[in-house]
């Protein structure tokens, strides 16, 4: 009797268990911003996502003016070779870039009130872009219609104003669809409200939603990408560096320089915004900076080319250009990204200037620099410079900036000032010593 209980109640449950295997995955993701590299990488990631939880449907939800061409192709391309069936809820605009990544999904649904197309290429200004860009754009919404059974004649219409399609569009004007004409030409399924409602006119009852989200390590990612906080890693990295300069040992501030040097490079490169060459020319900077400080004597070419090239590549990682190319990079970028490079440059020499001196006599930084005195009777010993020294003169034998080599009395000292530069030839006058190094101050 028990075995026929077992028996039936498994027989009971079997539809229960059938009925939880025909529910449908559903992945939700949003375009709902420009189209840039952050978008392409959110769509990759949101994909890669669907492979990995077995989704059975993605749905977009769209709401953009469009951006970038050549991300948007990159979108399309990823759409067009997904497998599982790509549906689109255009929930307001799809212009431009936009257009063609719906035309890219293998379903259209749009809302009332809601308008597809608008496709021509412009440049940052907001004009349009040279019939070579228009020929291109042309080309892609045509092979993706055809790809996906539209007609391609429309969505070339939906870039060149001049094509002329008999009933639906004349001469001067893009094709702009409201939801109603999209459905009359083949260019959205049908009217809805609400994603579930693409879902019951697809005859899925049952399923689970998944809204796809950045985790928390691309949404800290994101946070790295604000030009302001581009411009505080870039005054640490000048702080850093000038601080570790000042402190020899320390360590901390190269450090704090370095972790804030891959947090503005990593978030940029990872989305696509810093090429390698914009890297490479920024560490070539750095470099060519290094080198006149302790190499080169005196300050001319390498310095002023080590500047130019750190400004404009930590310019140019934060800009969607291509090469030197601007045409299609918003006019606000460009100030924004040189406003956060110039501010955070300036900022950093400002702190050095005022704050200095401050900063290394706060508990913080005492911290972490040894600032006591290891006094003789306390056991310390060390072979030091004879005090005979003080107040001797002689010539820099090298640079100093602040450290490097005096001659005295024809013999060479490891020498340091506070934080004056002084010329090779200039003479020096003794003023103290740490240890076996003297410290010197520049006469007038």
């Amino acid at each position: 009797m028990r075995k026929l209980f077992f028996i039936s109640c498994l027989i009971g449950l079997l539809p229960l268990a059938l009925f939880a295997q025909q529910k449908k995955k559903v992945m939700l993701m949003e375009i709902k911003a420009e189209i840039d590299p952050r978008m392409s990488r959110y769509v990759k990631l949101a994909l890669d996502h669907a492979e990995k939880t077995n989704a059975d449907i993605i749905i977009i939800e769209m709401d953009t003016f469009g951006g970038a061409l050549d991300d948007a192709k990159s979108i399309v391309d990823m759409l067009m070779e997904e497998k599982r069936n790509t549906w689109v809820f255009i929930n307001a605009d799809a212009a431009s870039a936009g257009a063609l990544i719906s035309i890219a999904c293998d379903s259209i649904y749009m809302a009332p009130g809601a308008t597809i197309g608008a496709a021509t290429v412009v440049n940052g200004t907001g004009e349009a872009a040279p019939d070579k860009y228009q020929s291109y754009m042309r080309s892609i919404m045509r092979s993706t219609a055809e790809e996906k059974g539209r007609d391609p004649r429309i969505a070339e219409g939906m870039v060149d104003e001049n094509v002329v399609i008999d009933s639906i569009k004349q001469a001067g004007k893009v094709i702009t669809f409201t939801t109603n004409e999209a459905i009359e030409n083949g260019y959205c399924e049908a009217k809805v409200e609400s994603i579930d409602e693409i879902l019951k006119r697809n005859k899925i009852e049952s399923y689970e939603i998944e809204n796809f989200e950045l985790g928390a390590s691309e949404k800290i990612i994101a946070i790295f990408l604000n030009p302001f906080i581009s411009g505080i890693l870039i005054l640490v990295i000048i702080g850093g560096i000038y601080f570790e300069l000042q402190t020899p040992g320390v360590g901390f501030p190269l450090f704090a320089a370095i972790i804030a040097l891959i947090l503005y490079l990593v978030p940029y490169y990872l989305n696509g915004l810093a090429d390698y060459w914009e890297i490479i020319a920024l560490f070539v900077g750095i470099l060519l900076l290094v080198a006149e400080i302790f190499v080169i004597p005196g300050f001319g070419i390498a310095g002023v080319a080590g500047i130019t090239l750190t400004i404009v590549s930590l310019i140019l990682i934060m800009l969607n250009n291509d090469f030197f190319n601007f045409e299609f990079v918003p006019l606000g970028d460009i100030i924004m990204a040189s406003f956060a490079t110039l501010g955070g440059l300036i900022g950093g020499v400002l702190l050095l200037f005022f704050g200095g001196a401050r900063i290394s006599k706060t508990k913080a930084f005492q911290r972490i620099a040894l600032n006591d005195t290891q006094q003789k009777s306390e056991g310390y010993t060390v072979n030091t410079l004879s005090d005979t020294l003080l107040g001797k003169r002689g010539i820099a034998y090298t640079v100093l900036r602040p450290g490097g080599k005096v001659s005295i009395d024809d013999q060479i000292y490891d020498a340091f000032t506070w934080g004056d530069y002084v010329e090779k030839g200039n003479t020096i006058e003794v003023i103290g010593n740490e240890g076996i190094t003297l410290k010197v101050k520049k006469v007038e």
